[in-house]
């Protein structure tokens, strides 16, 4: 049996706090790029992970080389692969590095960005509006 090789970059330790529940799963968006935040779709570099909630309350990524990144997550809870929203309103939880305050929409890189030297660990808050 073959040993798998080990990551190349620092590790980041993500705690999650106040999951409603543990039914579906956790979308994690780790990026670099200010411009890709929060959803990381046009970052082909950016990680992206579907983990159930059920284990998410600690997950380990991989960044490729020390920089500055954020990281958005959506708790969805039906598990369509996306964030279901009710006249605008997040229906499923979200949260972000650096649990910034949020005001009307998503917050900007800066406010969720920190700067990764090595390993580290990054405590996040799910909140709720529905």
């Amino acid at each position: 049996m073959a040993a798998q090789p080990a990551p190349a970059g620092p590790a980041i330790e993500v705690s999650v706090a106040k999951l409603r529940n543990a039914k579906g799963q956790l979308l994690v968006c780790l990026t670099s790029n200010a411009k890709a935040f929060p959803d990381c779709s046009k970052d082909p570099r950016a990680i992206k992970r579907a983990v159930p909630a059920a284990s998410g309350a600690r997950l380990t990524l991989h960044v490729p080389a020390n920089g500055t990144y954020a990281i958005a997550l959506v708790h969805d809870e039906n598990s369509n692969d996306k964030m279901d929203l009710r006249l605008f309103l997040p229906r499923e939880g979200f949260g972000f590095s650096n649990n910034p305050k949020i005001g009307m929409g998503a917050p900007g890189f800066k406010s969720c960005a920190f700067a990764v030297t090595g390993d580290r660990s990054v405590a996040i808050t799910m909140k709720y509006m529905l």
